[in-house]
Formats: structure tokens, C-alpha cells, sequence
């Protein structure tokens, strides 16, 4: 265990270095591409519920994603973190000014309230069809490197367990964040696809 800790930290650094080298023209420029690809795809033409990140800076930029959802009509989940756990919700977005007024956490990135209970949970209702992933590192085979504090498998755990079963997954990266290989645990679940600038 403490050998997988080891290997993922060192990796974490890693990716974080080859990020941070990236201007943030060359992020834009990727995340645009990715975006394109996303709305090209058939799981996301033909799914109603979607669960997506608000990004921070070493992240693919999912704004023009947001915007895509509420301009076709699909109802947009994001993810409230709850510090000091692993625990997170998706709670339902109802618009691009609902986002722009959503307080902004320590990590810099816009969340509900802490004291906002008047969101739609997506597993009280009907669920997920969608969950677009964030995440440090990933490699071809659907592994995918987080930072730590395991929310994204935590709720993942929590969809597998709802009615609906599992959304299928789509973890949106650059190019930098791919790898060879991401050393796993029983605890970290797959992801379904990768999207990026590089495939065929």
C-alpha cells in the first residue's frame, strides 16, 4: 500500500510539472478541441442528465461544456465537495447565472453554499446518464489518477448502488495529462473513455 502511495505521489508531481508548463493559450486551445469532440459524440448527444467539473487552472475548461448543456436543453449536475471527507454531491445547475453567482471555495473553484439546501441531488431524483471526469492523470485503459481524496470513486461507488446503475464516463484531458500506465487500487474504479487532442 504504501508502495502505491509512493508511485501515485510521485506520479501526481509528475503530471503537475508537465501542466504548469502549459500556457494558458495552449489549455484554451486544447480544451476547445476536447469541447468539440465531446459534442460530436453520441453519448453525449443522446444523454439528458450530465454531471460536469467547474474547472480549475490545470484542468480542461469546461465553460463552453456548460454552455453547450443548457443551450441543448439537458439539465447540468456540479460537484459540491465537502472538505475533510470524501464525500461529494452533484447538485443541479440551473443556469450559466447560477453559476456566475455560486460562492468560490478555498481551491478557488465556484461551488453551492454550504448552507444551500434547495439543489436537486442528481441520485435523489433519476440519476446520472453522464459523468464528465476531471483528474490528474490517466492512461489508455480507462485508470485514472485523482488527487487524493477520492470523491469522484467514492460517488461512483454511490451511482453503481442507484436504480439507474452507473453513468457511463468520460474523463476530459490534455494531452500532457496521459501516461503509460496509472498505478491502481481495488478502490479506484475505471473510467469508461478518455477524451483528448491526440486520437485517431
Amino acid at each position: 500500500m504504501a508502495a502505491l502511495r509512493a508511485a501515485k505521489q510521485a506520479l501526481r508531481k509528475e503530471i503537475k510539472r508537465r501542466v504548469a508548463a502549459l500556457s494558458d493559450q495552449e489549455k484554451l486551445r486544447q480544451s476547445q478541441v476536447i469541447s468539440q469532440k465531446l459534442f460530436r459524440h453520441p453519448k453525449y448527444a443522446g444523454c439528458e442528465r450530465i454531471a460536469v467539473f467547474l474547472s480549475m487552472h490545470d484542468e480542461v475548461r469546461t465553460e463552453e461544456i456548460i454552455q453547450d448543456l443548457f443551450k441543448q436543453g439537458k439539465t447540468c449536475f456540479i460537484p459540491k465537495y465537502q472538505t475533510n471527507s470524501s464525500h461529494m454531491d452533484m447538485l443541479k445547475l440551473n443556469s450559466l447565472q447560477d453559476m456566475e453567482a455560486l460562492p468560490l471555495t478555498s481551491w478557488n473553484i465556484r461551488q453551492p453554499a454550504d448552507d444551500d439546501s434547495t439543489r436537486e441531488e442528481a441520485l435523489d431524483t433519476g440519476g446520472l446518464d453522464l459523468i464528465l471526469m476531471p483528474g490528474l492523470g490517466f492512461d489508455r485503459s480507462g485508470k485514472r489518477l485523482g488527487r487524493g481524496k477520492g470523491f469522484y470513486d467514492t460517488y461512483l461507488e454511490r451511482c453503481i448502488r442507484h436504480p439507474r446503475g452507473k453513468p457511463y464516463t468520460i474523463a476530459l484531458a490534455f494531452k500532457e495529462q496521459l501516461c503509460p500506465e496509472i498505478p491502481i487500487d481495488d478502490n479506484d474504479v475505471l473510467i469508461d473513455e478518455i477524451l483528448y487532442e491526440d486520437q485517431e
